[in-house]
């Protein structure tokens, strides 16, 4: 009876696998990390959920968030989404947040990410960019104050159609919140352009931090954006590549 039993699991299995089919992996665990920004948190959480089953998330804020950046709870996410705009941090604080990502830990992060820690240059190195809110000197140029506009309507290109995160998207419209003058590192691979007066034409690209992968979307600022395909598309592939090992 348990030969047979085995002969029929063996069967069963080696017809599985010529059919193509795979045994589902884990998911990809995200955290959120939210705080200093306002933003529409059902419908993002609806974003989130969309993720599903592959990649499944959990929100904290800061500055509660900031405990999850110490070595004893790294291993309970395998990649932070950033969707905060959070500017005070501690000496203590700012090394365990470093040493987290320089060591491993990937990130994607959203549109205002890029627009926190106003004093802390390290953070703009770690994503490739920075919005300044004021005139700021780094790297030997000076920068003016950026500027925003609400609730516009432009055109998203994808500039690297070869790129894991950009695979299967074309260019596409968009409704949502320009940023203008920010900083773009010079060692990033572009993602996404536009030709929006209004914008920095570079508004996506990916870099790697220490031993991290990291993916920037500058896009991301209400719902008409949470909603849009493409960019959950944008953002379920930046998951799943910045997460591969």
């Amino acid at each position: 009876m348990k030969i047979k039993s085995l002969i029929l699991l063996f069967s069963i299995l080696l017809s599985a696998s010529l059919s193509g089919f795979n045994p589902p992996s884990k998911p990809i665990r995200i955290l959120v990390i939210t705080g200093g920004h306002d933003y529409k948190v059902e419908q993002f959480n609806q974003m989130l959920s969309s993720l599903a089953p592959q990649i499944t998330y959990q929100v904290m804020e800061l500055p509660a968030a900031f405990e999850m950046f110490k070595p004893e709870n790294r291993n309970k996410y395998d990649v932070l989404v950033f969707y905060h705009m959070w500017q005070t941090i501690t000496d203590e604080q700012a090394k365990d947040f470093e040493d987290c990502i320089r060591n491993g830990k990937p990130v994607v992060a959203l549109h205002h990410s890029i627009c926190a820690f106003d004093d802390w240059p390290e953070y703009w190195d770690m994503i490739g960019g920075k919005y300044f809110h004021k005139p700021t000197m780094f790297n030997g140029k000076e920068y003016a104050a950026c500027s925003y506009l609400h609730d516009l309507h432009f055109n998203v290109k994808v500039a690297d159609k070869k790129h894991p995160v950009t695979k299967g998207v074309n260019d596409f419209p968009i409704f949502d919140e320009t940023y203008k003058g920010y900083y773009v590192a010079k060692d990033v691979t572009p993602l996404l352009t536009t030709d929006e007066p209004s914008s920095e034409p570079v508004i996506g690209w990916a870099k790697t931090y220490g031993r991290s992968r990291i993916v920037v979307l500058q896009s991301g600022h209400d719902v008409p954006t949470f909603e849009n395909p493409n960019f959950r598309r944008l953002l379920k592939q930046s998951i799943e590549w910045v997460s591969e090992k």
